[in-house]
This record gives structure tokens, sequence and C-alpha cells, in this order.
């Protein structure tokens, strides 16, 4: 049975499950419904789609970005080593489930890295002007990708109004082993590349 975590919460993974190897990451979200907001009062018609988009920032032992490369998204959906592989865009954040599928082979991830960060940013956010405040339900979980069974799941329930881009959750090494943090900390980078230089 999946575990259910809180924000700041952190969950061993491998530890106690030495034949845990391949992991799904799962992230979802829905856009809230209902056209007679204030947006819709002032500009006509509905708004337009949320194009929320998912990457993983790979991090050395000092929290850095070592290359480009170590950055996995629409862009670049397989990193060099296989280790991590995005299995691609949502444009829509419609439909129940998972929007968007990131695959992880723990033991092929390269030795240098030791935390794979899980965010989420509004494409085009400013051009759409649209935060978080108008996204609902958002959540990552973990599967262990051999028995399909959840391991756990993080529901995001802050209210993100006015960030326009989220830090969903880690999963690192420690004493040889992978765990799990919740983060759910939202940003106001406007773009992926944005975030991305917080670690550089």
């Amino acid at each position: 049975m999946a575990v259910n975590l809180v924000k700041g919460q952190k969950i061993d993974l491998t530890k106690g499950n030495a034949g845990l190897s391949q992991i799904m990451v799962g992230l979802g979200w829905d856009p809230v419904t209902g056209g007679k907001g204030l947006f819709s009062a002032l500009f006509g018609g509905g708004e337009k789609d949320f194009d929320c988009d998912a990457s993983v920032i790979m991090l050395d032992a000092n929290g850095k970005l070592a290359s480009a490369q170590d950055v996995v998204y629409f862009g670049n959906l397989t990193h060099v080593s296989n280790s991590v592989c995005h299995r691609g865009d949502n444009l829509t954040g419609d439909g129940a489930g998972d929007d968007e599928q990131i695959f992880v082979d723990l033991k092929k991830v390269p030795s240098n890295i030791q935390r794979l960060v899980f965010v989420v940013n509004i494409y085009d956010c400013v051009g759409r002007k649209q935060d978080f405040g108008r996204i609902k339900s958002a959540f990552i979980r973990v599967v262990d990708n051999g028995t399909k069974q959840e391991l756990l799941r993080f529901n995001l329930t802050e209210n993100y109004q006015g960030y326009t881009a989220l830090e969903v959750g880690e999963v690192y090494r420690h004493n040889g082993e992978w765990k799990f943090a919740s983060v759910g900390n939202g940003t106001k980078d406007v773009s992926l590349k944005a975030m991305v230089q917080r670690y550089s």
C-alpha cells in the first residue's frame, strides 16, 4: 500500500527493498474549470490550456548542475547514461492519472549524481498570464516499475497562486541508499532555464 506523504517528509526507497532498481515517477495536475471567472469576464472566452512541463535536474554532491545534459525535459528526453527517461510532454493536463511520467533506473544513475530534483513549470506563463493558482489536484507519485506497485504519493495541497514553477520532490542518495523527499515549494521562475540557473 502506498505511503501518503506530507510536505517535508522523507522516506526510504531502497533500504529494506534491495530489489528496487527501476522506478516510475508520475506527476499530475488538473486545470481549475469554470469559464465564468474574472479572466473570462474581462477578456471573453475560456482560458488557454495549461501546458505544464515536468523536468528532472540532476545534481552533484555539492548541489550543482555539472552539465546541461543533466537536465531531462521535453527537449532532452533521455539522459546520456540512459538512467532517466522522460516519456514526453502533455500539452493540456486533461484526463485522469499521470500527466507526465519519468522513468529512473537507479542502478544506472552516474556515481557523481546525488540528487534528482523533479520540477514543474508552466510553458509561456508570462505570455499566457498563468500561475499555479489555477491548477488543482497536483501530485507526484513513485511506482516500482517491476511490480507496478505504487510506493508513495505526495499531494500538493497548498495554494500556489502567484507561483509559476514548483519544486515538487527529490530522489536522492543517502548512505548508499536512495530516498525520496516531498518538497512542494513554489517559485516565481518563468521558465525551466530560470529554475536551472539556481543550481549553476
